[in-house]
């Protein structure tokens, strides 16, 4: 796809770091970072731990099921209240690259106290060191219902946790024998939660009244590991799971995978996981440049990401507009553009509804696998729902951020605007936002067949704010909207 350029080159790299790094920007905010310079803008999205602008303690005063999130709905609306608030884009990115990677889901946890404690742990360790990372993971306890370790006792082991953690974790399939897996399994015996019985009888029960679901916790079962001597990778030892993590992080195979899923998730779709083992990267010295990162780092994510960020074949405008945004990206660079969310509001819950409507329950992916993503958010029903939302939030001209846009617009232009230049001007405060020379001519020719050149901007305000949001609009049903 040729894409029309409307916009300097400076501005147009910083909106494609803000897109891959956040959830997009508008001009106000474009222009903000753009004066830091974009190494130093870099540096912040990934030394930057912000609190978000809303305090977590007022939105339990609005909504107490929050405080808990006893449920799916109440954790994914926290989450989305996290992704729009927040003024640290990249942790809560990096949260939903982790939730997709490490994919735990209410459906079998059932319980949204450690799947929302879950993703704040991604979001505080997300960008540290992978086998700070995996050791965190391997004590979570939504992970450890959700793949069985509760259920892996010495003298008979339970592999779910060891297989994932080598198949879908680190390694990816064909790097290890189905011995390792056991050996891996055998290290991380007791390795549980606290009052497992309990929590197993609620489970059955059901009861979750009057004072709700538990906030389960690690407890780390000495009488129910298994002490003997391991043969793991060709390493042997009476390995833990400790152990383990370090011999998985220090193979390349490990940083091959790591690799590839942060090209996938930053820069360009990869084919599925599991074609992996026998397709090779689009990019191959994309990832053996991220590679290099993984090992002369020690393995830090956060290192990896910022070379990713500074590289040439991130900034190159061949993989701009290379993606299709997730359900919560659209709807996170969407909401956080109309900035309704200066307070909480019921409406939070309907948003994060909208969002599973799209493909994505957040909480919630369909299997351990996760999301399958790229083309595969796009499907008849799931492209209806995002460009009904779409549309409908950015032409509401109720929203503040959207008022805020269009006067911006209506302000520099004395009387009168151009289809041409009024098309040219919303695409610039929607993010720098550029197009195909198809999109802009279909763009330019509805903004010509709706009159809007035809009206006094100073005599008929009311209409003409009509009119632009009419075309934002249409803006947000175009493919280059959807993507990023």
């Amino acid at each position: 796809m040729n894409l029309m350029t409307h916009n300097n080159s400076d501005i147009k790299l910083m909106a494609h770091l803000i897109r891959r790094a956040g959830f997009g920007a508008t001009k106000d905010e474009l222009d903000k970072y753009n004066s830091i310079g974009y190494e130093n803008v870099v540096d912040s999205l990934i030394d930057n731990n912000n609190s978000p602008r809303i305090n977590d303690a007022l939105v339990r005063r609005y909504f107490p099921d929050q405080s808990v999130t006893h449920d799916q709905v109440g954790g994914g609306s926290y989450f989305l209240y996290r992704l729009l608030l927040t003024d640290s884009p990249l942790r809560e990115k990096i949260a939903l690259f982790w939730h997709n990677v490490f994919a735990t889901g209410y459906s079998k946890v059932t319980n949204g106290k450690p799947l929302s404690d879950q993703l704040r742990m991604f979001r505080d360790h997300g960008l540290s060191k992978l086998d700070d990372l995996l050791l965190k993971l391997s004590k979570d306890p939504a992970m450890i219902i959700w793949l069985d370790n509760i259920d892996n006792h010495n003298g008979a082991i339970n592999e779910n946790y060891g297989r994932e953690l080598l198949e879908l974790f680190s390694m990816g399939v064909g790097n290890y024998s189905e011995d390792d897996i056991k050996e891996c399994a055998r290290a991380f015996t007791g390795w549980s939660i606290a009052n497992s019985d309990y929590i197993k009888e609620l489970a059955v029960r059901n009861s979750i009244m009057p004072y709700g679901k538990l906030a389960w916790r690690y407890e780390y079962k000495e009488n129910d590991h298994d002490i003997g001597e391991k043969t793991f990778l060709g390493h042997k030892g009476n390995f833990n799971g400790e152990e383990i993590i370090n011999i998985i992080c220090k193979q390349p195979a490990t940083a091959r995978f790591i690799s590839r899923h942060l090209y996938h998730f930053f820069v360009a779709d990869e084919p599925p996981v599991p074609a992996w083992p026998y397709k090779a990267p689009q990019d191959s010295e994309a990832i053996d440049i991220l590679e290099k990162a993984y090992f002369d780092s020690g393995y830090d994510i956060g290192e990896m990401i910022r070379v990713l960020f500074n590289s040439e074949f991130f900034k190159s405008e061949s993989c701009h507009y290379k993606k299709i945004k997730s359900p919560a990206e659209l709807a996170g660079n969407i909401l956080r553009t109309t900035n309704e969310f200066t307070e909480p509001s019921i409406n939070i819950t309907e948003y994060n509804s909208q969002i599973a409507f799209m493909g994505q329950q957040l909480l919630n992916p369909p299997s351990v696998e996760g999301w399958h993503q790229g083309i595969e958010w796009i499907e008849t029903g799931s492209l209806t729902e995002r460009i009904n939302f779409a549309s409908q939030q950015l032409g509401d001209i109720s929203k503040p951020g959207i008022k805020n846009i269009i006067e911006n617009i209506i302000k520099h232009q004395g009387n009168s605007i151009s289809a041409q230049l009024c098309v040219d001007k919303c695409l610039e405060q929607l993010g720098a936002i550029e197009t195909s020379e198809h999109t802009y001519k279909i763009l330019v020719e509805f903004a010509q067949n709706n009159g809007i050149s035809d009206i006094n901007l100073v005599k008929d305000k009311e209409n003409a704010t009509k009119k632009i949001s009419e075309l934002m609009s249409v803006i947000g049903s175009v493919p280059e909207f959807q993507q990023s």
